[in-house]
C-alpha cells in the first residue's frame, strides 16, 4: 500500500534538526520513496523580560530569547518498508517529531 506521509521536526538546536533530517532521508531514499524537502520553516522567536531586582533596581531587566527551528519533509509512494525504517531511526532528544499519514 503505497501513501504519502508528512514529517515535521521541531528543536532548539538547528544543527542537531539538521542531522536528524538527514537520517530521515537517507532511509526513505533506501527503501524507494520519494522525498521532497526538507523545506525550513519559519523560526518561532520567544522573548521573555524578566526584572532583576523587584526591589532597589526596579527598572533592571534581562530578556532571553528561544527559537525553535522547524523542518517539514514530505514522503510520497511510500511502502511498509519505509515506515519499518522510520521505526528504527534513533532521533536525539532536544529533536521532537510528528508523523501525518495520508
Amino acid at each position: 500500500m503505497k501513501s504519502e506521509m508528512k514529517i515535521k521536526l521541531f528543536s532548539y538546536d538547528h544543527r542537531l534538526l539538521d542531522q536528524s533530517v538527514r537520517k530521515i532521508i537517507r532511509s526513505s531514499l533506501d527503501s524507494g520513496a520519494k522525498v521532497k524537502g526538507p523545506i525550513p520553516l519559519p523560526t518561532k522567536k520567544e522573548i521573555f523580560t524578566i526584572c532583576r531586582s523587584p526591589h532597589v533596581n526596579k527598572t533592571s531587566r534581562e530578556q532571553f530569547e528561544r527559537r525553535t527551528h522547524q523542518r517539514l519533509i514530505i514522503l510520497v509512494n511510500t511502502t511498509d518498508k519505509t515506515k519499518e525504517n522510520l521505526k528504527n531511526i534513533i532521533i536525539p532528544s532536544g529533536v521532537d517529531i510528528q508523523i501525518t499519514l495520508k
